[in-house]
């Protein structure tokens, strides 16, 4: 071959390689940013990386942008591979036009994400983007549009993870909204619709860009982010732990690792973790930490909604994915943002193939009129559609209370559970002795010359008939009682019970989900 063709594919590669150029690159280093090619060799295997589309450049002819193009158009787009499985990936490059997204940039992100369904793999996208590319016109709304449909049609199929590396405004904000988990780091990672500029002048309100829409807001706050981080590598290394509980695609199995963890391995402490007074909490991390192999537990959604616990772990091996009530937290109780991010955490599981454990102790959904005027009746009934429609291997373990609506809603028995399990200390109700008894007893403890004393007596009574499991399990709602100390083993034998389990949905286009 003629040396000098070599030679030009040598350097027009090298002159793709430098983005915007060694000017903006360093500006990118002095704000504590990563370029778009460093991030993917952290974020995959080494040496594992191969890039499509290095030489694709935009196609606009006003502005004088016609004299400025750059070998790939903002964005690094290929395939690689993490823990040795395949993955999709695109980067954007701020160097390049501020990482704005031209109709040649959607392309070529498109074409990853057509690939990625194809094949059956994960796609990631490291986002640090200035939005559309405004000189280009509607042509980069129509990217984004395509991008936003291929999202819609991937989700449930393939996963797809984005991290918010940098700006994300206005319309772009929408793809990262659309995949299954957005990542995102402390201090230069900012999400929203309208900046504080526009926000200024519509509403008059003063905020800066970290206090609109900075990783601590959507964290704790709005529940936009999953996870956030204070390093990029750390960042990047966090989504590497997550793909290791996910299948590639809807139609394998979560992956299995091996594990020292005995299966029948006993934890003693939790035979005394439950107070003997039901109104004092305890820490169910703890409980988790027990039973789960190694102790290891990847939460999700940390920060936001802490009245519930969702995140992934492994019984032998296996992928499970938790949800948790936090007794330490409002007492555990339901409210509309708790709803919500087990909702959308249930359904993930359900259509990745990843068993769910229910940990209850719910004393009910949380009273009050912000919570019924903010419309906490829509909002739990999401939770409760996610575990009735779910047809994946459902263990509960109730190990405390289970009370009113919250004990049909948490993986019931009458809504398809396959396990249930309750601790001694569990108590299966309408409500609490208390509140039970106060309604039941209104007349006779009007009429009592000594209303406290009996109210006592009464409490004590009901407490005895109904606030235990055996009521329950009487009836064959709950399948057994078991010793705190032996979850874990009871929980694995469930998941190996149920490891062919086969259930299926009417048939239907899809169902009215209460959105």
């Amino acid at each position: 071959m003629d040396q000098d063709r070599l030679q030009q594919l040598k350097e027009l590669r090298q002159k793709a390689m430098e983005g915007g150029g060694p000017e903006r690159i360093q500006r990118q280093k002095a704000q504590g940013k990563l370029t778009a090619r460093e991030r993917l060799e952290l974020l995959l295997d080494p040496g594992t990386f191969q890039e499509l589309d290095m030489f694709v450049t935009h196609r606009i002819h006003d502005f004088g942008l016609e004299k400025r193009k750059i070998l790939g158009d903002g964005v690094v787009t290929g395939f690689g591979k993490i823990h040795g499985r395949d993955v999709f990936v695109f980067s954007q490059d701020f160097t390049v036009f501020g990482g704005t997204l031209s109709l040649a940039h959607a392309e070529k992100i498109k074409k990853v994400m057509d690939l990625a369904m194809r094949v059956g793999a994960p796609v990631i996208g490291l986002n640090d983007s200035g939005g559309a590319r405004i000189q280009e016109g509607v042509a980069s709304l129509g990217g984004y549009a395509e991008i936003f449909l291929r999202n819609v049609l991937a989700s449930g199929v393939i996963p797809q993870i984005s991290a918010i590396l940098g700006p994300c405004a206005g319309g772009a904000v929408y793809s990262p909204a659309l995949t299954d988990f957005i990542f995102m780091r402390r201090g230069t990672s900012h999400m929203f619709i309208t900046g504080p500029a526009v926000v200024k002048r519509v509403t008059h309100e003063d905020v800066t860009f970290e206090e609109l829409g900075g990783a601590e807001i959507h964290a704790t706050q709005s529940g936009v982010a999953h996870f956030v981080y204070d390093t990029e590598e750390e960042v990047l290394e966090g989504i590497r732990t997550l793909l290791s509980y996910l299948p590639s695609n809807n139609m394998e199995d979560p992956p299995m690792l091996p594990t020292h963890d005995p299966p029948d391995r006993e934890a003693p402490e939790l035979d005394d973790i439950v107070p003997e007074d039901p109104n004092k909490p305890y820490n169910m991390y703890d409980v988790i930490h027990h039973i789960v192999d190694n102790g290891e537990f990847f939460e999700v959604h940390r920060q936001f909604a802490p009245n519930i616990i969702v995140g992934f772990a492994r019984f032998d091996g296996q992928p499970v994915g938790i949800v948790a009530q936090q007794p330490m937290v409002m007492a555990g109780a339901l409210d509309i943002n708790a709803s919500v991010k087990a909702a959308r955490f249930v359904r993930f599981c359900d259509a990745f193939n990843i068993p769910l454990l229910t940990l209850e102790d719910v004393p009910g959904f949380l009273p009050g009129v912000a919570q019924e005027h903010g419309g906490i009746i829509r909002h739990g009934a999401k939770l409760l559609y996610a575990f009735a429609e779910a047809t994946v291997p459902k263990i509960t373990v109730i190990t405390r209370k289970s009370y009113g609506g919250a004990y049909c809603v948490l993986s019931s028995k009458q809504i398809r559970g396959d396990i249930n399990l309750a601790w001694p200390t569990a108590e299966i109700a309408v409500m609490g002795p208390e509140g039970a008894v106060d309604i039941i007893y209104r007349k006779e403890l009007a009429q009592s010359e000594n209303p406290e004393e009996l109210r006592e007596r009464l409490i004590r009574e009901y407490r005895e008939k109904f606030a235990n499991p055996y009521y329950a399990a009487a009836l064959g709602y709950i399948d057994d009682v078991i010793e705190p100390r032996k979850t874990r083993a009871w929980v694995i034998k469930a998941l190996r019970l149920l490891a062919n389990k086969r259930q299926n949905l009417p048939p239907k286009k899809h169902g009215n989900i209460p959105l």
